[in-house]
């Protein structure tokens, strides 16, 4: 008999067993067409959001460790924040707000907001695969961006994690490796939900950070992931390599078992004391690290794309200034963004030109 996580990676798998390449669109859309579609109807349409899930979904399931492999898996079919079961308790949700702000790890936010809003702990606002990779201006702003987003991450960190073991003879732990960079931004969904105008959510600070990082590793202790992945997955943003970048380190950690209601030392994921990682410092926490660098090259990528697609715009979809600030072009720009990826198309703008930025768009959406 099935169980509830390998049921639910089925669910996933047959969700998208016939959006492949075969389901991509063959004729461009209209921009009245882009503003009836849901991000999840536009994600279902791009080939490459359906291999990046299948990916991620064919990695989580190599995991050795069974509950890991099953935690990772429900996690990914369903990242609702269930913490938020927690921090309903009684006085739960006071406390948690009072001590990180006593700790200095939430800044100039009221109890009633310091949390995303419409958090539902049973099931998520949006699926993992419909959700963007981060804010709105930034990199894999896009309906499946997050999937896109993680599935680079896990195969550069995958990348290193076969580099390690062939040129040192050093192999890690790769349900480790795997887990933590495949939930490192488990709440994004929530974080980034869409809202009315097709834009996402605008993201909070936490812990330094973006919130959706202390978060994430929180929902994973709530999960029950192991210590040592959760340690992984709080080092996607910094590196314990100095004391510095290891103090944000310890930082995430610290918010993140406030959230989760644990004892950060007690429950292995600082060491005595509360100032650093376990020691010795595993070897983990820096490959999730190096994984999460995408963004170096597709934030700028991100930025970059996004005037050319309001410069394309206004030119051949006669949007007006209005009209490039509110659901008209933010339709438009998820389903081009989703169907050809931000990155391909910054690609063909910086090896070809705007007149092929052009061309490639006008496959996808019919020009005005």
């Amino acid at each position: 008999m099935l169980g509830t996580a390998a049921g639910a990676w089925l669910t996933g798998q047959a969700l998208f067993a016939e959006a492949g390449p075969a389901r991509a669109a063959s004729h461009p859309i209209t921009l009245a067409d882009c503003a009836r579609l849901s991000p999840e109807e536009m994600a279902k349409r791009s080939p490459f959001i359906t291999a990046a899930w299948k990916y991620l979904q064919k990695e989580a399931g190599t995991i050795k460790d069974e509950a890991v492999r099953k935690a990772v898996l429900g996690a990914l079919e369903n990242p609702a924040p269930t913490l938020l079961r927690r921090l309903a308790e009684p006085g739960a949700r006071s406390a948690a707000y009072q001590e990180l702000t006593a700790k200095a790890l939430l800044k100039d936010r009221s109890e009633s907001d310091f949390l995303p809003e419409r958090g539902d702990p049973a099931a998520s606002l949006h699926p993992f695969w419909a959700a963007p990779g981060s804010g709105y201006q930034s990199h894999h702003a896009y309906p499946g961006g997050l999937v896109t987003h993680t599935a680079l991450n896990l195969r550069a960190s995958l990348a290193l994690y076969e580099g390690y073991k062939a040129v040192y003879g050093y192999g890690l732990d790769r349900d480790v490796v795997v887990a933590s960079q495949t939930l490192h931004d488990v709440l994004k969904p929530w974080v980034f939900q869409w809202g009315e105008l097709a834009a996402s959510r605008t993201e909070q600070p936490m812990a330094g950070t973006g919130e959706h990082h202390p978060l994430s590793v929180a929902e994973s202790l709530v999960r029950g992931l192991p210590a040592a992945v959760c340690v992984a997955q709080a080092c996607a943003h910094d590196h314990p390599g100095t004391p510095e970048d290891e103090a944000k380190g310890v930082g995430y950690l610290t918010a993140a078992a406030i959230l989760a209601g644990v004892e950060p030392v007690q429950a292995g994921l600082l060491a005595p004391g509360g100032n650093t990682l376990p020691l010795p410092r595993r070897s983990e926490p820096f490959v999730c690290h190096l994984g999460d660098h995408d963004f170096v090259l597709t934030v700028p990528m991100a930025k970059w794309t996004i005037a050319q697609m309001q410069e394309l715009a206004a030119e051949k979809y006669a949007m007006s200034p209005e009209n490039l600030k509110g659901k008209k072009f933010n339709a438009f720009r998820n389903y081009v963004f989703s169907q050809a990826t931000i990155e391909a198309l910054y690609g063909i703008y910086s090896t070809k030109g705007r007149q092929a930025f052009a061309e490639r768009v006008a496959v996808l959406v019919k020009p005005a």
